[in-house]
């Protein structure tokens, strides 16, 4: 895809109004934003971030690989693609006692939200009913529901939102231009499209991308564009730095400067300012002080446990331990709960 196509996709899915005082926003605005001197980009998002949430509080949620390995895509990044050769095996749906046993230690961790992933390309119909039945296990809890499968249709958006769901997770990974450079068994349009089934559904968004998978700095802004630029942004943003799993394609790419992680979370609260900004993949990589800088641009949700889907994760005691040493406070289940229910 060539600069002038670039262009027009963002156009294509500006909304017709600003979603921000200063948006819509054009991949110069956000370059120019990552550009600036960082203790400056710091001051603006933490100074946006005080203004949307005050109680500066910490959403835990918990991701379980309700179904492992398999995935006939070829994401570059992803461990669980059946075309590398990763060591990871394929497994079948988890059954429901597992998933509730699973969902009820991470609540009882401290957990509010509970994300389930399968390495789906896009699900069958009887796919969807046994997630179905796993929504509703885990909404009966007391706990926020997220999944992600892969590719949905619209009647599957409207199946699971009748089961409970809450968010569903779909990222766009990266700019528009540099997607194939990524993954050519899906295009953008398609991963837009679910988006779009999602939303019609009355289903929450949770959409964001990776860092580290060799992209320029323009391809930064240019997924930032796309997300801020979304009708509405998405409710969950979950930003991801690539975690480097041997036999993967992208498994020699070069680390991201931490800084520039930092930059793009900061630069995500102040284009989505009420999106819970989650800082994600690669934690276990960043140490105390960089998720600390990170917690101050603006994120305000961690994934929460010692697993994400089949890579590692800080522990729930060494978190816990940070977010006390930082003064800092988990979102309580009560609160949740209420307004999931009052939604």
């Amino acid at each position: 895809m060539g600069a002038n196509d670039f262009q027009q996709a963002i156009t294509l899915h500006r909304p017709a109004k600003a979603v921000t005082p200063q948006g819509p926003w054009s991949v110069e605005a956000i370059q120019a934003l990552l550009d600036k001197p960082l203790m400056d980009l710091l001051f603006e998002a933490q100074t946006v971030h005080r203004q949307h949430f005050p109680e500066g509080d910490i959403e835990l949620a918990t991701l379980l690989s309700v179904k492992t390995g398999g995935c006939p895509e070829n994401c570059g990044y992803c461990p669980q693609s059946a075309e590398f050769d990763t060591g990871v095996k394929a497994q079948k749906l988890m059954e429901v006692d597992e998933v509730l046993r699973a969902a009820q230690a991470a609540k009882d961790a401290g957990a509010t939200r509970f994300c389930m992933g399968a390495a789906w390309r896009a699900p069958k119909d009887r796919d969807v009913e046994k997630v179905a039945v796993l929504v509703e296990a885990v909404k009966g809890l007391g706990m926020q529901t997220c999944a992600t499968l892969g590719m949905l249709e619209p009647h599957h958006a409207h199946q699971l939102k009748a089961a409970g769901l809450d968010y569903y997770n779909h990222n766009l990974d990266t700019a528009p231009e540099y997607y194939t450079d990524v993954v050519d068994t899906r295009t953008y349009q398609d991963r837009l499209d679910t988006l779009a089934h999602v939303r019609s559904a009355g289903i929450s968004v949770c959409c964001g991308g990776i860092v580290g998978m060799g992209e320029a700095p323009v391809h930064r802004a240019g997924l930032i564009a796309q997300l801020a630029n979304l009708n509405p942004y998405p409710e969950s943003v979950p930003i991801n730095s690539l975690v480097r799993v041997p036999g993967t394609p992208l498994a020699d790419s070069d680390p991201v400067d931490p800084f520039d992680f930092v930059r793009m979370i900061a630069v995500a609260r102040i284009t989505m300012p009420t999106a819970r900004v989650r800082l994600s993949a690669g934690r276990q990589q960043m140490g105390d002080a960089v998720q600390a800088l990170c917690f101050m641009a603006g994120a305000n949700s961690i994934f929460y446990g010692d697993k994400l889907l089949v890579t590692g994760n800080p522990d729930v005691e060494a978190d816990t331990v940070l977010l006390r040493k930082l003064g800092l406070n988990a979102r309580q289940v009560q609160e949740q709960a209420s307004e999931s229910c009052a939604a």
